[in-house]
């Protein structure tokens, strides 16, 4: 008997967009892709985020219950009752995503693929983004916590001890973070490089080694690798699939290995 890590997704895009879209006319199979492909997609979206929804809507039934905001009390109370739903909103939208992609194992791997719904490989990676993106935003306005770091979990990153997972993670499932790393703020990591011209998408795997650190605004292309102890300066570019070796700091566009000096400030 199939676990639910082994068939649940891809069942779901096996008879959604495999079986419905078999045509003998391949012009009509295409045609049929286009259209079922956005419509699940929408489906799948719409049914996740609107569960999120429940918690408040329970949270308020109950505030009815007590409080019948009869009394000016219970106005100035409404302030505090206002802020506290929206936080219980963020924390249960974030919460039923990543559980939902966890549960299903909603993961992509590293390779490249034809840009289509009709890709197995890439209907996973549209999915995880259609959840993750509005959440990523939430995260980066909204002070979590440690929340951050299980979110992260859900969604397949691996995160070492004792590390700050600041800026930007567009793919977390194919990102791993050793012990006591740093990413400043604004950088950005980028699992993913889409195609557009050749109808592509090439994902590559982010590997941050241990005592790491990732200066604020440095960018990470796919497939780039830090070894342990490296230092990678505010504002650098890591090309695709480079290798920053162990030990060394790195600045510049692209990064390249410096000598640090008395005076040299990264």
């Amino acid at each position: 008997m199939q676990s639910i890590d082994e068939f649940q997704i891809d069942l779901l895009w096996f008879y959604m967009l495999h079986s419905i879209m078999r045509k003998p006319n391949g012009k009509s199979k295409k045609h049929s892709r286009s259209v079922i492909g956005p419509i699940l997609l929408s489906i799948i979206v719409f049914i996740i985020f609107s569960l999120g929804f429940f918690p408040i809507v329970l949270a308020g039934k109950l505030l009815l219950y007590f409080l019948a905001f009869d009394k000016l009390w219970h106005f100035l109370l409404l302030p505090f009752i206002i802020y506290l739903g929206v936080v219980i909103l963020i924390i249960s939208e974030i919460s039923i995503s990543g559980v939902i992609i966890k549960l299903f194992n909603i993961k992509y791997e590293p390779g490249t693929y034809e840009y289509s719904f009709g890709d197995k490989n890439t209907f996973k990676w549209i999915i995880v983004c259609s959840l993750y993106t509005p959440c990523r935003k939430i995260i980066e306005i909204f002070p979590i916590g440690a929340m951050k770091n299980i979110y992260y979990k859900l969604l397949g990153m691996k995160i070492g001890e004792n590390t700050l997972v600041g800026g930007v993670i567009k793919d977390p499932c194919i990102t791993e973070f050793g012990d006591n790393v740093t990413m400043g703020e604004y950088a950005i990591i980028y699992g993913h490089i889409q195609d557009y011209s050749k109808g592509t998408i090439t994902i590559g795997r982010i590997k941050i080694g241990n005592n790491c650190v990732i200066g604020a605004g440095a960018i990470i292309m796919p497939g780039a690798t830090l070894q342990d102890n490296v230092v990678l300066a505010a504002g650098a570019l890591m090309t695709q699939n480079q290798v920053l070796e162990e030990g060394k700091t790195y600045a510049g566009i692209p990064a390249k290995a410096i000598i640090m000096t008395g005076n040299t400030k990264v």
